[in-house]
This record gives structure tokens, sequence and C-alpha cells, in this order.
């Protein structure tokens, strides 16, 4: 933690590093000694300190200065820092003015010209005000601060990205929070939210997700051009693959557009993942992932989407969202599945600002006493649903089948049914979502459609259907009707046979129509939507790699 500061202010130079002398031979071991010669340039450095989330402890002040007063200093000050000790350094001339300044700017003390001895007329003084200012003292979040309104859509977004990428932040609100206010104040009053403050004392306004990734430090560039194995994904498959690729020896590479995890890493709680017996959260298993992948000397590249494959002779190139291209000898794609959007009026509309997709479990504290609706009947429901019934009054699920048995696991459908604030609404769907800026009630279809009953909601939360990333491809690849790729047998059963004429053989179990391109997870057609087979998937689609690169 930076340590709290000691303002000293004059416009007289000479007394000035006297103060300053002083005060540093006793506190300047515990306290860094900022020192100004006029209230702009110590205003100025106040925000600087603000900016960057470090303390202020005590000002020293001068009162009679040209521009501005230590009065009229302190006055501005104390928006900055209201919690900082305010002293006034005033001639006998003065001392009615410094009265009147403990009523008006609350000065905690006033002390005249000359101060010498220091060690009775300056230290016992500043010593009582700093340790009442220790024993009152709470250290700020030293992290990223993030500023932006709840129900924007944008702050969201950075809200879920930094989460899922584990990086520690703390969220302010503008509407709710002086912090927020000070900052932005700080930083001129003019920031366009939402904003990321970072301990350096910079600041980005409305950043896109590869900006937040390049300036928190994590890889959105390669460092070579070519690689064993390219995997586009990292959720549960393609991070095993990435695991078993590089610890057999392969230089492997993996593109991840939003955050590792996948879909799987918004999962709350995995209860049924062989050797937890005690179940782990979706986000503790990708970091555990990424963790384990980077020890075997994966790279791994955030907030980098793929936008085009090609085939140059053996090697496979893909083009990156920034322009960049990645060659490979032999590519994965793991990229998963996103929930369908719920066809519903006002969804669209409302998507970000009570509205959301998958568990965005960086909402958890501002559903606090509040009433949540879930759409969705599988595990990612049910999971999504445990999570939030411990920070929402009320949790309810939207199910338009008659009960949960046939598309939920039986150990979530007994938790929830222990769960007093949860319920399960069946055969109900979401009509239309209502609300200005933000959503405040549901009309929900009851019985198949046949009534309609208007509840008031502040946050849901979809988990429907399930749509491939895979549109990238155009046709390079062969897939099924819905865009999901065929893989092994069924690869060549739309006649994509003359790829595979010159290597004599068929595809291999997880190859796709196009040879050296592989597929694993919840993108390839007949999966089976569990982490434990996705994990097989891409361990198993390594062997195939090897195979593959012996037979070229």
């Amino acid at each position: 933690m930076a340590r709290p500061v000691i303002l000293t202010l004059d416009d007289d130079v000479n007394v000035l590093r006297a103060v300053e002398r002083d005060v540093r031979n006793e506190y300047g071991s515990e306290f860094r000694i900022a020192r100004a010669d006029s209230g702009d340039a110590a205003l100025q450095m106040l925000r600087e300190f603000k900016k960057r989330g470090d303390p202020s402890a005590l000002f020293l002040v001068d009162q009679r200065m040209p521009g501005m007063t230590g009065v009229e200093f302190l006055e501005r000050a104390v928006d900055l820092y209201p919690e900082a000790k305010r002293v006034l350094l005033t001639a006998y001339a003065d001392t009615d003015a410094a009265i009147k300044a403990i009523n008006d700017v609350q000065i905690d003390y006033y002390l005249l010209k000359p101060w010498d001895p220091p060690e009775e007329k300056l230290y016992p003084v500043l010593t009582d005000l700093l340790d009442d200012w220790r024993s009152a003292y709470r250290p700020p979040f030293e992290g990223i601060r993030l500023v932006g309104n709840q129900w924007a859509p944008a702050c969201h977004r950075i809200k879920d990205f930094l989460a899922r990428n584990n990086i520690p932040y703390l969220w302010l609100d503008p509407e709710l929070s002086e912090e927020a206010r000070r900052l932005i104040e700080a930083s001129g009053g003019k920031m366009e939210l939402p904003c990321l403050f970072f301990p350096d004392g910079s600041a980005l306004e409305k950043p896109e997700n590869r900006e937040i990734a390049q300036r928190v430090g994590l890889q959105t560039t390669a460092d070579r051009p070519f690689y064993d194995l390219v995997v586009v994904g990292a959720g549960p498959a393609g991070l095993a693959a990435a695991v078993y690729g590089a610890s057999e020896g392969l230089r492997t590479i993996v593109v991840e557009k939003q955050a590792p995890g996948g879909q799987a890493g918004m999962s709350s709680r995995i209860e049924n993942y062989l050797g937890f017996p005690k179940g782990l959260s979706g986000g503790e298993l990708a970091r555990r992932a990424v963790s384990q992948a980077r020890r075997f000397g994966v790279e791994i590249l955030t907030a980098q989407e793929v936008v085009g494959l090609k085939a140059d002779g053996p090697g496979r190139t893909l083009t990156l969202g920034d322009g960049a291209e990645l060659s490979c000898r032999a590519l994965l794609i793991a990229t998963g599945v996103s929930y369908r959007q719920l066809q519903a009026e006002g969804i669209e509309k409302l998507t970000g600002a009570g509205v959301y997709y998958g568990a965005a479990m960086s909402e958890g504290e501002s559903v606090r006493g509040k009433h949540v609706y879930i759409v969705g009947g599988a595990n990612s429901a049910g999971q999504a649903a445990m999570y939030f019934s411990r920070f929402a009054d009320t949790v309810t699920m939207l199910v338009r089948r008659e009960s949960l048995s046939t598309t939920m696991s039986q150990y979530l459908i007994d938790q929830i049914a222990a769960t007093d604030n949860i319920r399960v609404w069946t055969k109900a769907s979401v009509h239309e979502a209502v609300g200005s800026e933000r959503l405040e009630k549901l009309l929900i279809a009851c019985d198949g459609g046949q009534t309609i009953e208007t509840v008031e909601a502040k946050a849901l939360f979809i988990f429907i259907g399930a749509i491939p990333h895979t549109d990238w491809l155009g046709d390079t690849v062969a897939r099924d009707p819905h865009g999901f790729i065929l893989s092994g047998p069924e690869a060549l059963m739309n006649g994509a046979t003359a790829p595979f004429a010159p290597l004599a053989r068929n595809p291999f179990l997880l190859e796709t129509s196009l040879p050296g391109v592989f597929v694993a997870g919840d993108v390839r057609h007949g999966s089976v939507k569990r982490v434990a087979s996705a994990v097989g998937e891409g361990s198993m689609a390594v062997m195939y790699v090897h195979r593959y690169l012996s037979s070229i």
C-alpha cells in the first residue's frame, strides 16, 4: 500500500522548505511528505493522488497566499479527501480568520508562525491529529476501480470480463458512491463512463475488452507466427487439449474471445465432476486449468477472436480480429456454445440492464434483497438458481416443461427443493420484459400461454438452448444445419472426401472435413453437454493430432 500523504503548502519557498524538513524528520518513515507552493499546484497533486488511490492523512497549509488562501484551498481539498486532517499555519494577525475557518471549513487546528521548537509547538499537535486519523482510517482498495452505472450494459460487460479473467476490481456506482464521484471530479469531471481507474493513476474510458486485456497484462498477441497446435476456445475441452498437447511436446497456443472457462466457467457450482466431492465453481476449474497449461508453456491469448480459416498446403492459417495471422500444423476447434437469444418483447433492449445471458456471477451483490427470475430448466439454470438464492430475496425458475426431472440432474433438483427462497414455476415462459432504462417487470405466459401474469423483477438470467460459435469457418469445414461441426465418419456425409484422398484414409474420430483440423466439446455435432465429456474429448483429440502429424 502507498504511504499516506502529508501535504505541506506555502508560497514562501524558505518557509515551505523549513516546514517540510521538520515534518519529514518526524514522520517521514511512515508518511510520504509532499509539498506545493500554490493552491492550484496542490489541488493538482491531490487529484493525482486520488486517481491512484493514494490516501492523504493531513494538510499543513499556510493562510496568506496569493491567488488562493489556505482556507480557500481547504474548502476545495475537503471534497477530494474529507477524512484528511486540516491544519492552518497563520501569522498572529490572521488568528480571527483561523478561528472562523474552524467553523466554516472544519479545520482541526491552527498553528502560529514560527513553530520553533517543533518538538514543543509542532509535533505534539500533528501527532495527536495523525493518531486520530489512523484510528478512523480504513485502507482503500488498491486494485482496479470500475466506475459505472449498475444498469449500463457496458458496465456489466466489463465487470463480467474482469471477474471471469480473475482480475480483482472494485465497482463503484456514481449514483451511490461518494468515492466514485470524487474519482470523476479528480479526473476533470467529464469522464465517459464506464471508466477504469488503475493504481498508477491512469484511466480507460469506456474500454473494449481487448484494451482492458492489454492494460492488465493479459496476453493478446502471439510470441511466434507458427505453432504445432492452435486451440480456438479456452473452455474445458480447449484447456484440456492445451495441457495434454503442451505436456507432450507440442508448441501450443490457445485463442480465447472472452475469458477462460467458456460456458462452464460461468457455473457457480459443479458438484458432479469426478475428483471433487465437495464440488467447485466453473471459475475455479478454469483458473486451475489455466495455471496448469501455463506451467507446461502454453500461450493463452485473451480477448482475441478468430475470424477466418484457410488451408495453406499442409499448414492451417487463422486470421484474428485485429488482422494478425497465426499459422499451425494442426488446429483444434473448441469454441463451445452460447445461450440462444430469448424471443420476447423488450428482451433485446434490456440486455445488460437487468437481463443477462448466463449466470453473470458478477451481479450477485447487485441483486441482494431483490426478486430474481431464471429462464431454463437444465443444470446451468439450476446452478444459477442456487447461487443467486444466497443474495436475492426470491429466485423464481421459469420452466416450459411440467417438471425439471427430464432436463436436470437429481442432485440439483433435491437442492432446489430444499432451498426456501427458490420457486419453480412450471409451464411458464417470458412473454415480455418491461422497463425504461432497466428491467422493472416481467409479463409471464402461464399454462402454455393461456394467461398472462405481471410480476416485479429486478434481474432475469437466461439459460436456454445452445448456439455454436462457428460462423467464422464459412465453407472450410462441414457443419450440420444448426452450425455444429461434423467430425469422424459424419464429416464425409456431404461428400467431402477429396481432401482425404491423398492421405488414403478417412477422418479420425474427432477430425473434421479438413485434414488436420479437429473439434472437441460442445461445438461438436452430437457431443454430450457435460464438463467431464468436454475434458475427455479435448484430451483425446491430442492423440489424433499426433497421429495426423506423424502421417504428413
